[in-house]
């Protein structure tokens, strides 16, 4: 791996999504499809009340447009080491949100203060001697009880590694095995509540009509992605 601590997603924020929805054109959905899907599968544990959200890497603000739209009782704040992705998240105007830049070690909360934080996408793109940092510091920020919802892609699905090996900003990426994160987080003292595994079939073609599957192979650890749910 090159000597990197975050990759560089400054040089990439203005064309992000047409470079991603042009990388991932295989699955047959665009990432604002798959950013949707993430905060869908939120719903069958979380409810449209007064939370307080963190999601810690939030890039250009496209996951919190679909929050606001699923669960728009929550205030949302989206933090990201990237300037030009934060300047185009705050473009959108999302009113249940704010954005901030951060150091990417230091999240900029008070201890105990966070309902919900959600990471999508992000530990592949940080050097692994950071996740115990990172993880301990989410749990800082989380009230008692408080829940953490972890995207990670996996590496066990050869299509997930195909696209990351052929995806411009994740040529320094390090994917991380669904055992390896459960290990953290249970590393930074949460308590490991769920794990699944998402995104098994095309979202086009013949075998896109296998999506009503899913829901039964989520143990199987061959999905493109796999989610965590954790507890402080």
């Amino acid at each position: 791996m090159t000597k990197r601590t975050f990759d560089d997603f400054d040089s990439f924020a203005n064309d992000y999504r047409e470079i991603h929805n042009r990388n991932i054109s295989l699955s047959g959905a665009d990432s604002f499809y798959f950013a949707e899907m993430k905060v869908k599968l939120l719903q069958p544990f979380e409810n449209n009340v007064s939370n307080t959200i963190l999601d810690v890497g939030c890039g250009d603000g496209a996951t919190q447009f679909f929050m606001q739209q699923y669960f728009p009782a929550w205030s949302i704040k989206g933090i990201d080491v990237s300037e030009e992705s934060i300047r185009r998240a705050r473009q959108k105007n999302i009113a249940s949100a704010v954005f901030e830049m951060y150091d990417g070690i230091n999240i900029p909360a008070d201890e105990s203060t966070v309902d919900i934080v959600f990471v999508a996408g992000v530990l592949h793109h940080v050097n692994f001697d950071l996740h115990l940092n990172i993880a301990r510091e989410i749990k800082r920020v989380l009230k008692p009880g408080g829940r953490l919802y972890l995207f990670e892609h996996n590496p066990n699905n050869p299509l997930t590694k195909y696209l990351v090996n052929t995806c411009v900003f994740d040529k320094d990426a390090r994917l991380l095995k669904s055992n390896y994160t459960t290990r953290l987080l249970k590393a930074a003292a949460f308590t490991v509540s769920k794990k699944r595994f998402i995104i098994f079939f095309p979202r086009k073609g013949l075998l896109s009509k296998l999506i009503f599957l899913e829901k039964y192979l989520q143990w199987l650890p061959l999905g493109g992605q796999y989610f965590i749910q954790a507890f402080k």
